[in-house]
């Protein structure tokens, strides 16, 4: 209840000023930002085990576990326990399982038709939701799995955390260059035909910016590079029925339900041949893998210098080499 108060006399009456708003903040959402469909690429990656019509699509995964078994001999030491995180076929978990030094494998498979079988454990999950233990793992690999997740520092975190300490992590993900000649060439099409463009291909990060989150994720050692692969077509029709058989069509949560139209498809595939053809006319595709390596941070891994510490001057070792000519 309010008082009123008389003033003073004599007093000048000041205007009465209206109580103070307080602002007030809406929520700010911090989900991440739903890119891909992942009930959509799990059901197309179980048709496409079921199928089972194109042997050979698999290629991609088929070279990515075997570059994987080529990097794991070069590194002295055995995993105790191995993880196989979300790769869309059981290529990965049959490199680990045959890994020198031994130990046992888990594959994290995305889904039940997929999980495959061999001399390994198979567990169903979400790779963006990985149910694995604190400290639970020596070894964590993905391939070509954590481009299509949602919310890729989140996925990173985790599994950084589930490394024990001087754990290793290893991941193959699409780069930015990946079918950039399919996405050219629908995005002119599609633009020419229907006066507007609708996402086909799916946008991928580059090794930079990937470097960049292996950091911030918590990984010491954090090294990336990037290992480029051209595939020759007969026409995009091939191209296009090998990602399908793949389970990696156009997920994109903005994808537009409509079928491709017939004429922005033929256009489509006129640009493609005028613009990325051979001389022989078959069409290249490229395929940009960037591998990722990092640890789980341990007190026994090589540590950095701290600023001043040196003991040489570089402007000395400089000119020493210069007079050694």
């Amino acid at each position: 209840m309010e008082t009123e108060i008389p003033p003073t006399a004599g007093a000048i009456q000041a205007p009465l000023r209206p109580p103070a708003r307080r602002a007030i903040n809406a929520p700010v959402s911090t989900a991440p930002p739903q890119i891909f469909d992942r009930a959509l690429l799990a059901a197309r990656l179980d048709r496409a085990w079921r199928g089972g019509d194109r042997p050979g699509a698999d290629f991609l995964l088929r070279r990515a576990a075997e570059e994987l078994a080529e990097r794991l001999a070069l590194v002295k030491r055995a995993f105790a326990l191995a993880v196989d995180a979300g790769a869309s076929g059981p290529h990965a978990a049959a490199a680990l399982a045959a890994r020198p030094g031994g130990g046992s494998t888990l594959r994290l498979a995305p889904t039940a038709a997929s999980a495959g079988s061999g001399d390994f454990s198979v567990l169903v999950g979400d790779i963006e939701r990985p149910p694995l233990a604190a400290e639970s793992a020596d070894l964590v690999v993905s391939l070509l799995a954590l481009h299509h997740v949602n919310d890729l520092p989140g996925a990173l975190i985790q599994i950084r955390r589930a490394l024990r300490p001087d754990g290793l992590f290893v991941a193959a993900l699409a780069g930015g260059d990946t079918l950039t000649e399919l996405r050219q060439s629908l995005t002119i099409a599609e633009s020419e035909v229907s006066g507007g463009v609708s996402p086909r291909v799916a946008p991928f990060a580059d090794a930079r910016a990937l470097g960049g989150l292996l950091q911030r994720a918590g990984f010491a050692l954090p090294v990336v590079d990037v290992d480029t692969l051209v595939v020759r077509y007969a026409d995009l029709l091939g191209l296009m029925r090998d990602l399908r058989a793949f389970g990696a069509a156009n997920a994109l949560v903005e994808r537009s339900r409509k079928p491709l139209r017939r004429a922005v498809l033929a256009r489509a595939a006129a640009i493609y041949a005028e613009r990325f053809a051979d001389a022989d006319g078959r069409l290249r595709a490229t395929f940009e893998t960037v591998w990722l390596t990092g640890w789980a941070p341990h007190e026994s891994q090589p540590k950095p210098l701290r600023p001043g510490s040196a003991t040489a001057r570089l402007a000395d070792a400089l000119k020493r080499r210069e007079g050694d000519r």
